[in-house]
């Protein structure tokens, strides 16, 4: 009779060590484990045990308190694929120090028929008492990697409340000569230049600006991956965290604190004290200027490629306009700013406030800014749409269309009758006449509702009953009256005022404003 040959067994090989100490040696901590398990699988070669093509998956220099290593990545893929049918591994603790992390790789080989085998340890994972088992070697295996977690941390600690250098980035000016910070001359005068400049223009905006006109860029660094970071301009973040940082005292930082170092300082103490002061000063008066301010989507507006945009103004013959401009373009980098760099704030906030309270019907009892405040997260301005991400986490985000004005836009002037004015509506004055009507149709809404009268409303606004009832009365404009408002075709001087109480004719309406509604 004829023996039928055991079904091929596809193995792969895992190793790991938490270092790259000695991995340059001939014969090392990887190689040692290869080795006992190529000979494990030998041993096995009666069962139909074969090394799968690539089969060995080497992980040096990684932790095994997470499975972010790639060669462990690269055989879960295997895996997934139904490629291995045995992990064999030197000890248990090489595929991973974590419970949490075993328990996620247990499920996976379960569902891929997969197991895996330790080399010095005998155990079997298909019955409870191996799980038992594994569970407890992976207990200490944690217990351990949680330990030594601590001591390494701790001796950080007391390095460093020693002054010494204990590793890190090295802050520019300085670089690492046998374990110790030494000054770096040439970007030494660098740092002092970005200190100094600071102090006298007053702004991490404007010392941006000027940095990047001098060619100034950060250190450039190769990581082990061989990926070169750096050699880029400095921008607000960077800039502020390396004049924050005491390490240009001759201190070493740790957490929240600083301790004298071993090496020298580059930044005299008066300058940096100065220094700090100034960034103190800023961040205060920047605080009172967000809480304070009237531009109501402070914080909440970003053009399209993540900018902030932030309040701006300007005064022409007297006349205030206010803005919102990308925040990139005060830092000098106008080519990094989205689609839309510069937009009227009234205009956008008009149309932020209507997509809301369409969106919200229920908040009509909210103003403005307490709308904004509660319901609106961020807002992203694109070239033809709005992007509106509400703060409510049970709301979606959606976007709703819109269409920058144009600076100088020609329009067509509604001759008046009674006088010779071919001058447009100021774009201020429509804005305002235009909110004006928003509000009073709300709170007619409201009072049809039933939700509130005109004498509740009046007191929840701090205004008078008669004023409510003006605004009230804009909601019963004829609608290509206040389309012609919208697009600008009045002549100047129309307001509010003149439109309140207008007649229910909406052919009245325009005789009442000496009007050619056909023009």
């Amino acid at each position: 009779m004829k023996t039928s040959s055991a079904r091929a067994i596809r193995c792969a090989i895992y190793t790991r060590v938490s270092t790259d100490h000695g991995l340059e040696q001939d014969f090392n901590s990887l190689d040692a484990q290869r080795e006992a398990a190529e000979a494990y699988v030998k041993s096995q070669a009666h069962e139909g045990w074969r090394l799968i093509k690539g089969s060995v998956f080497d992980d040096g220099g990684f932790s095994g308190g997470s499975l972010e290593r790639p060669a462990l990545q690269r055989l879960l893929t295997l895996i997934e694929a139904g490629e291995v049918d045995v992990v064999v591994v030197y000890k248990v603790d090489r595929l991973t120090r974590s419970l949490a992390d075993f328990a996620k790789l247990v499920e996976l080989f379960d569902a891929h028929s997969t197991s895996f085998v330790s080399v010095t340890q005998s155990f079997n994972t298909t019955t409870s008492m191996g799980r038992l088992t594994l569970n407890m070697l992976l207990s200490f295996a944690q217990f351990e990697r949680e330990v030594t977690g601590e001591r390494i941390r701790d001796k950080i600690a007391a390095s460093k409340k020693r002054g010494l250098w204990v590793g890190g980035v090295v802050p520019l000016g300085y670089r690492v000569e046998d374990r110790r910070l030494v000054v770096d001359e040439a970007e030494a005068v660098t740092v002092r230049m970005i200190f100094e400049r600071y102090l006298a223009l007053g702004s991490l905006p404007a010392l941006q600006m000027e940095l990047r006109a001098a060619g100034v860029v950060t250190r450039r660094r190769v990581l082990s991956s061989g990926r070169t970071i750096g050699g880029v301009s400095f921008t607000n973040g960077p800039l502020a965290h390396l004049l924050r940082n005491r390490t240009y005292l001759g201190e070493i930082n740790h957490k929240d604190r600083s301790y004298p170092g071993e090496h020298a300082a580059i930044i005299d103490p008066p300058l940096f004290a100065a220094v700090q002061a100034k960034l103190d000063d800023n961040r205060n008066r920047h605080r009172g200027r967000y809480g304070s301010s009237e531009a109501l989507l402070l914080g909440r507006l970003f053009d399209d490629r993540g900018n902030r945009m932030t309040p701006s103004s300007a005064n022409k013959k007297g006349v205030r306009y206010r803005y919102y401009v990308s925040s990139v373009l005060a830092q000098g980098r106008k080519t990094e700013a989205g689609s839309v760099p510069r937009v009227s704030a009234p205009e956008i906030e008009a149309a932020v406030i209507e997509a809301l309270r369409m969106q919200f019907s229920d908040d009509a009892h909210l103003g403005d800014r307490e709308l904004i405040t509660q319901r609106l997260e961020r807002a992203v301005l694109r070239l033809d749409s709005i992007e509106v991400d509400v703060a409510d986490d049970t709301a979606p985000t959606f976007s709703v269309p819109w269409t920058r004005q144009p600076t100088n836009p020609h329009r067509e002037i509604i001759r008046s009758s009674q006088r010779d004015d071919s001058r447009p509506m100021r774009a201020e004055a429509r804005i305002v006449l235009i909110r004006s009507i928003a509000q009073g149709r709300r709170w007619l809404e409201e009072i049809i509702a039933g939700t509130a009268d005109p004498d509740a409303i009046a007191a929840r606004e701090q205004r008078s009953r008669r004023h409510i009832e003006q605004m009230v009365s804009l909601a019963f404009l004829a609608p290509d009256l206040v389309r012609a408002i919208v697009d600008g075709r009045l002549p100047r001087g129309t307001n509010a005022s003149r439109l309140m109480n207008p007649p229910a004719a909406w052919s009245a309406q325009w005789q009442m404003l000496g009007l050619d509604a056909s023009r």
